[in-house]
């Protein structure tokens, strides 16, 4: 029990003492999850929308996957996204593995399903009568999936919010593709799996303090987005 005590308080200390190490960690920790969210919406929420407004063969087909997806296991997809830009890969020109760049291919295969299948699922929400009317009204494609978007917003911003808290809870895919490099790319997940095997608890629950409380600012936004969007 002793050396709980003693981690806890060793955490207390790194995070009050702003250990740069530390803040390295949370800061690139929260780049690369941001950057990958961000690119997963600008591909996820317009196809999702997309899937919803038009009908086309396999369209359900297609449905089918992005659901499948949305909980492909993270060691899969980090294993795809290696094979892909090693050395020995198709990508293995660009030399980005073992880079953040890397990380963020690999938080992008895994949140882009996440955030297209629930846009498809708020889009879909939106009551009909309004896309009618919006069409009947002579608006083209692009202006009924902003009108329906607008109308979806709260649901969107859940979406995304739910991908970035799988973004940066995710340990398996940046693991494999960053190779968990000190100081390049070591990241809040992994730093805590290196640290807990090091026996350096102190130095792991600090960083699971921060991975915590970033969990829980995520959670008590989406929940305040949904309350907002029930009213």
């Amino acid at each position: 029990m002793g050396y709980i005590i003693e981690g806890i308080l060793r955490a207390v200390e790194l995070i009050a003492s702003l250990n740069p190490e530390v803040i390295d960690i949370t800061i690139l920790s929260l780049e690369v999850s941001g950057v990958a969210v961000l690119l997963a919406a600008l591909v996820g929420i317009p196809l999702g929308t997309w899937i919803t407004l038009n009908e086309f063969p396999m369209k359900n087909a297609l449905k089918n996957v992005i659901f499948t997806l949305m909980g492909l296991p993270p060691v899969v997809a980090g294993l795809v996204v290696y094979l892909l830009i090693s050395r020995a890969g198709p990508l293995g020109t660009f030399g980005v593995l073992f880079t953040p760049t890397a990380m963020v291919i690999a938080q992008f295969v895994l949140v882009t399903p996440i955030i297209t299948g629930l846009t498809i699922t708020a889009t879909k929400a939106v009551d009909k009568t309004i896309i009618d009317t919006v069409i009947s009204l002579g608006a083209n494609k692009v202006n009924t999936a902003i009108i329906v978007l607008n109308e979806a917003r709260q649901a969107i911003i859940v979406a995304i919010l739910a991908g970035f808290g799988r973004a940066i809870a995710e340990v398996g895919a940046v693991m494999i593709v960053g190779g968990d490099i000190r100081w390049s790319t070591r990241v809040l997940t992994t730093s805590i799996v290196l640290e807990t095997r090091k026996g350096d608890y102190g130095m792991a629950i600090a960083l699971g303090i921060i991975l915590l409380s970033v969990s829980f600012i995520i959670n008590m936004i989406m929940n305040m987005k949904k309350g907002g969007s029930s009213r």
